[in-house]
């Protein structure tokens, strides 16, 4: 029988907040959360700029984790957050208008040794920041607390947002699978702390040595040790177990999996992401959100948002192929967490289309389609062409030009825009992995302004902000074939009409296409970087049509309606699309100055501060459950905006029954709030867990729940059809922890 005695002897439990020191409070103002008019570039902090050789191989570090040519990409390189700040103004000038960087805060920082069958050794380096060992010190391979700061701090004063990696799924490699899974890491260590029991900083915000014991890190879980191993799930490489459980409670590649159902655990991981919130970051990129735990995710995403500061930017690494039996569960994740995804069907889509060819446009005119009725909010997914997980373009498609009409196609796409640092430079990377991609860009690539690419992302990244069909707007095909896609992005009246042809080697002429556009000329928003031409709108009788015109070889056209809306409130987005009682969150748009006021349903909300395209509004006070969120002015109404009102503070309650089903069935709960559904099987979307190959008819599910709450709930069985088979009895009651962080652990029951 498997060892599952973490969910047969967690109660409710209670404990003592930590405190954190006033160096580590809310002391820096964010920019706002990123949106669809921002363009995101990802750095890698290590591979980007060395602007501090001093910190190269900073006290203490091993000198064989560094190399700094660019040559060993398993070890550090020597970039830093001087050496992003040095080159803001290519940033800027490329358009950037955020930066996804790597997690700042400590890692392991030591050899990692991979043995080998010729019983030679390889040595790794955790440079990429996901071998967490200290959440309140930064990795000093990048720098000091200040310059973290001063990079935060210059970056906003250029307009410039901030998104930090976030790993909350597990620490360091704990058993060293190339040696026998031996003992090796997993450790997580904290400050000292002072009389109060409040972390210990100095001036700048660097932890310091307050007990004078050596050293300022303080080991507080060790997987291998006696001091807090439940911390950690501990069962092992996840391997080829590819079920639900396999992913949430198993190891990712033998990284110490954090026990996210523990409440201490939970608080502390949420105390450590407050911290950077703190710092005056815009958003968190939450690693690994495929192998969490999602009843925790939306409690963590919660605690973050409803901390001083207001709602910030969410999304994650839900990584999924194509075609994948996950699919199902990569898009119900931001329903289910509030954390959006990066957008690997995009990414597969657009690899499939334009770098192996195995998929022809009409499938990028159907992947528009299905993720629109798919996604719930498909404007706030982050999308991408390739990244640190996944080979570089080029190494799929060497062809330069095919990777500026995919680039051109992504910047235009619903969503959020990410583009992989040095893409604009054509980095195709040491090899065909994903650390191969990852090069020291300072020796690979000279920052050249004056790519195609650096263009093409400076232009549509401005027509991204000009223009809110862009980010705001539905997408309509309007025409495609194996090698075409003619698509509308609209916004009301604002309109942008994208003509691309994907072929190196065949022209083809498009026919006249019914638009929505008014009669005239049409310039091409790239001004014919990728061999692009004005169109002409004509009257075709009733209604407009663009005139028949010609595409040339990998073609590509963007022509701009930028009509004015005039002064009616019009909604665009939300961030965030959920919250509770007291959260602050911003309302995007368009005609929102002035004397507005907002209503959710039919209660209306304090309106903190407005402008002509944003609201910043406190969530009232009402039940929980999908609000209609509506801005009113000069007595018009906008259109509406589904936002869902979270009933309390979110943690965790774990349910148990047993039930022997049939071929296809799984076990779901529905119940009395809105949390669970009220009652509505078709919104229970995340089935228990049977692990136990032996015991298989014992399920278990942790549960986002609302603190403090007494609800009903029943078991429910569903099929891959979709039937629906209800216990009988009467409702079964429970009540949450009145912890913000607490866990319920209710006993094994059976389904009646």
């Amino acid at each position: 029988m498997m060892n599952n005695n973490l969910f047969r002897t967690m109660k409710t439990f209670s404990f003592i907040a930590f405190t954190l020191a006033a160096s580590g409070s809310y002391a820096a103002v964010s920019l706002g959360p990123i949106t669809a008019k921002d363009t995101v570039y990802q750095i890698l902090t290590d591979r980007f700029y060395d602007g501090d050789p001093t910190n190269n191989i900073p006290a203490g570090s091993p000198s064989q984790i560094f190399d700094g040519t660019g040559s060993d990409m398993k070890l550090y390189q020597g970039g830093d957050f001087k050496g992003i700040v040095a080159k803001i103004p290519y940033l800027k000038n490329m358009g950037v208008t955020a930066v996804w960087i790597s997690a700042p805060y400590a890692n392991r920082d030591e050899a990692i040794v991979d043995h080998q069958t010729d019983g030679s050794q390889v040595i790794w380096s955790s440079y990429h920041g996901y071998h967490v060992s200290n959440y309140y010190r930064t990795n000093s391979h990048f720098g000091t607390m200040q310059d973290f700061s001063d990079m935060v701090e210059a970056l906003h004063a250029n307009g410039i947002k901030v998104v930090i990696d976030f790993v909350s799924n597990h620490t360091s490699r704990w058993q060293n699978p190339t040696n026998g899974n031996t003992p090796e890491n997993g450790r997580l260590y904290e400050p000292d702390r002072d009389a109060n029991n409040s972390f210990s900083f100095d001036a700048g915000g660097d932890p310091v040595d307050l007990n004078n014991d050596g050293s300022s890190d303080n080991l507080i879980a060790d997987p291998n040790g006696t001091l807090n191993p439940d911390w950690f799930h501990r069962k092992g490489d996840r391997g080829s177990d590819s079920s639900r459980f396999g992913y949430r409670y198993r190891d990712l590649g033998s990284l110490a999996d954090f026990t996210q159902e523990l409440p201490a655990v939970a608080q502390y991981l949420e105390e450590a992401a407050i911290f950077w919130k703190g710092k005056g970051i815009d958003g968190y990129r939450h690693d690994a959100t495929l192998h969490m735990n999602p009843a925790f995710a939306k409690g963590f995403r919660d605690a973050i948002d409803s901390a001083p500061g207001g709602a910030v930017t969410h999304f994650g690494e839900f990584f999924i192929g194509k075609p994948d039996p996950k699919y199902a569960e990569y898009t119900s994740f931001p329903t289910r967490t509030n954390i959006n995804n990066l957008d690997f069907e995009f990414f597969r889509t657009m690899t499939n289309v334009f770098a192996n060819g195995s998929e022809d446009m009409n499938t990028l005119a159907n992947f528009y389609q299905y993720t629109a009725n798919d996604y719930q909010y498909e404007n706030q997914t982050v999308t991408f062409i390739d990244n640190h997980d996944v080979p570089r373009f080029l190494r799929i498609n060497s062809d330069h030009r095919s990777l500026d009409v995919a680039l051109a196609t992504s910047l235009v796409s619903r969503g959020v825009p990410n583009i992989y640092y040095g893409t604009e430079q054509y980095v195709n990377g040491h090899d065909a992995s994903e650390n191969g991609g990852r090069v020291f860009l300072q020796v690979d690539k000279p920052f050249s302004q004056t790519t195609a690419a650096y263009k093409i992302i400076q232009k549509l990244s401005a027509l991204r902000q000009e223009n809110d069909a862009l980010a705001y707007g539905l997408t309509n095909v309007l025409y495609s074939t194996a090698d075409v896609l003619v698509l509308s992005r609209k916004f009301y009246d604002k309109e942008v009409v994208v003509a691309i042809n994907r072929s190196p080697f065949n022209a083809y002429t498009v026919p006249d296409l019914a638009t929505s556009l008014p009669t005239g000329s049409y310039a091409d928003k790239l001004t014919s970087e990728l061999s692009g031409d004005s169109a002409t709108v004509i009257s075709a009788g009733v209604g407009q049509k663009i005139a028949s015109f010609q595409l040339s070889p990998q073609e590509v056209n963007v022509w701009s309606y930028n009509a004015d809306l005039g002064t009616a409130p019009r909604i665009g987005d939300m961030v965030s699309v959920a919250g509770r009682e007291g959260n602050e969150v911003t309302i995007l748009g368009t005609g929102l100055d002035g004397a507005v006021q907002v209503y959710f349903d039919t209660v209306q909300a304090q309106v903190n501060s407005n402008s002509g395209t944003e609201i910043n509004v406190t969530v009232p006070g009402m039940a929980g459950g999908e609000k209609i969120v509506t801005v009113k002015k000069a007595g018009v109404t906008s259109n509406n905006f589904s936002f869902n009102l979270l009933s309390n503070d979110q943690n965790q309650m774990i349910f148990h029954v047993q039930k022997s089903t049939a071929l296809g069935q799984k076990v779901y709960l529905v119940g009395s709030i809105p949390e669970l559904g009220s009652w509505d099987p078709a919104k229970a979307v995340d089935a228990f867990h049977n692990p136990d190959p032996v015991e298989w008819y014992n399920w278990f599910l942790p549960v986002s729940v609302p603190k403090a709450t007494s609800f009903e709930y029943k078991y429910i069985l569903k099929d891959d059809q979709g039937n629906v088979i209800w216990e009988g009895g009467a409702n079964r009651t429970a009540t949450s922890s009145a912890d913000a962080a607490g866990v319920v652990d209710l006993p094994q029951t059976y389904f009646q």
